[in-house]
């Protein structure tokens, strides 16, 4: 008996074979970024379920709720549970964070300094079947961990997002999807995700996100116009190129609640 010709698999072959050049289709269920920019670069369009996505930053804290709200509020609201938070390095401001869609107590907020006691309650939220997603910070994680982490993750269907610095973008990882997260120079309202793992071709430019959502721009934009609106009205407005040198420096810990003051900053009231 004669061995089927090729040609007769082709057309369903083909539609198994991802090629290295095109964006991978996703093979699990995905969570939409909520940024129809990077959705459009992702598998699938959207943050992989029961996978790890790391997310790699200069600092610790920067853009994370930013990047990060819109799918957990859609998590939250999907799954019913908590958004576990591992070591965060600043304590959410839960009505802001409320204000988006994400309310205060859908939040789990587990502290640590000690690397091991992380890894340990990262693990143990994403095997907890009540649990939305996990975020957590785990700078001094080593490759075997990171990969136990993305298997408990893998079997109880979570979204894991791991915040790590971007000192590790040349270590190997096991993370599905891998993002360097960077303030754009050249216009500060802008934040720059350069996507360096995914399964796909290498991206060429990064993708290019407000720092701010709509509503956070719209306020300080309407803060700048009552300020100048009442100089102009005391007939102080200092001409263009002197604008910068009138700069008023506030110190963010005299505002109520000390450090707290940033994430009021960062994500809207």
């Amino acid at each position: 008996m004669g061995l089927p010709f090729l040609d007769s698999f082709s057309a369903a072959a083909g539609r198994g074979v991802w090629h290295a050049d095109e964006l991978g289709l996703a093979d699990a269920q995905v969570t939409a970024t909520g940024h129809a920019a990077l959705d459009a670069q992702l598998p699938g369009g959207g943050w992989p379920v029961g996978a790890m996505t790391e997310l790699l930053q200069a600092s610790p804290e920067a853009h994370v709720w930013r990047l990060l709200l819109p799918a957990l509020a859609q998590a939250v609201e999907t799954r019913g549970g908590p958004v576990v938070l591992i070591g965060a390095p600043y304590e959410p401001c839960g009505p802001s964070l409320a204000a988006q869609g994400l309310p205060v107590e859908a939040l789990m907020w587990v502290r640590s300094d000690a690397a091991p006691a992380r890894l340990w309650a990262c693990e143990q939220a994403l095997r907890c079947a009540d649990v939305a997603a996990v975020v957590a910070w785990l700078p001094q994680a080593r490759v075997a961990e990171l990969r136990r982490l993305q298997l408990a993750a893998a079997q109880h269907e979570v979204l894991l997002f791991v915040c790590r610095p971007r000192s590790v973008a040349q270590s190997a990882s096991p993370a599905r999807l891998r993002i360097q997260v960077e303030r754009c120079e050249s216009d500060s309202a802008q934040i720059e995700l350069h996507i360096l793992k995914r399964r796909g071709p290498p991206l060429a430019s990064p993708v290019m996100l407000p720092a701010r959502n709509e509503r956070m721009a719209a306020l300080l934009a309407a803060a700048r116009l009552r300020r100048r609106l009442r100089l102009q009205q005391l007939g102080t407005v200092p001409p263009a190129g002197e604008a910068a040198s009138q700069a008023t420096v506030v110190r963010i810990d005299a505002w109520k609640g000390g450090p707290n003051a940033l994430d009021r900053i960062a994500v809207v009231a």
